[in-house]
């Protein structure tokens, strides 16, 4: 009998814990930007929670719409520091999680949730520090009945995360960093972010930038003015 489709496979190995918290301090623009903006999760998938950062490696959970068998499992089986990633089709008639189960994932360790399909109890997960991100909210509950699968490929906003995956998290959204490529997008997102800064400077100090480059892109572009 195949054991496909309701699995759990092994976690893999976190990251060094310094490049993580390095990583609370980049905006998920910064990162972004410097991946060519290929690697972001859809807009629609955002922050439930009360602007707290989200950093962590992903564990990734696989469900069947409206069924939460094996998030719980997940809850059960995640180091801390983990961020429980879970594809539910992003299907929003049923909530995957609610207050319980996420103050349960919080007590054990969990660095934050992230939910492709619905969540519930709303106010109480937007009055807390945990970070939540969702699709949608609905007051209707889950089915406990499986099947599932855990630490496999799965798709997120559009985006395919593998398990051990880095989840970037603010208030503008998420992103998806491989782990061999953490320390050259930390140091590409910090330049980045002095480059912004030295701009915005300029901005406010009434010094003003050069914007001669917005007339030759429409010109290069055939733009008539």
């Amino acid at each position: 009998m195949s054991t496909i489709g309701f699995r759990i496979l092994p976690s893999p190995q976190h990251p060094p814990h310094d490049l993580l918290d390095e990583l609370r301090g980049i905006a998920t623009a910064h990162l972004s930007d410097n991946m060519s903006r290929l690697h972001a999760v859809a807009a629609e998938i955002r922050p439930y929670h009360n602007k707290s950062k989200l950093v962590g490696p992903a564990l990734t959970v696989k469900v069947p719409p409206g069924d939460n068998l094996m998030v719980h499992k997940a809850i059960d089986i995640a180091k801390p520091g983990d961020v429980i990633v879970v594809d539910a089709g992003g299907v929003v008639a049923h909530a995957i999680i609610g207050e319980i189960m996420s103050s349960l994932a919080e007590s054990r360790g969990v660095a934050g949730m992230i939910i492709d399909g619905a969540i519930r109890d709303a106010d109480a997960i937007a009055k807390s520090g945990f970070p939540v991100y969702a699709r949608g909210v609905t007051h209707r509950g889950p089915y406990k009945n499986g099947p599932g699968e855990i630490n496999v490929p799965v798709v997120v906003g559009g985006t395919v995360v593998n398990p051990g995956d880095i989840v970037v998290g603010d208030e503008d959204g998420l992103v998806l960093l491989a782990p061999a490529s953490i320390a050259s997008l930390i140091k590409l997102a910090k330049a980045y972010a002095e480059k912004e800064d030295v701009m915005l400077k300029a901005i406010r100090s009434g010094a003003g930038i050069d914007r001669a480059w917005v007339d030759k892109t429409l010109a290069e572009k055939g733009c008539v003015i």
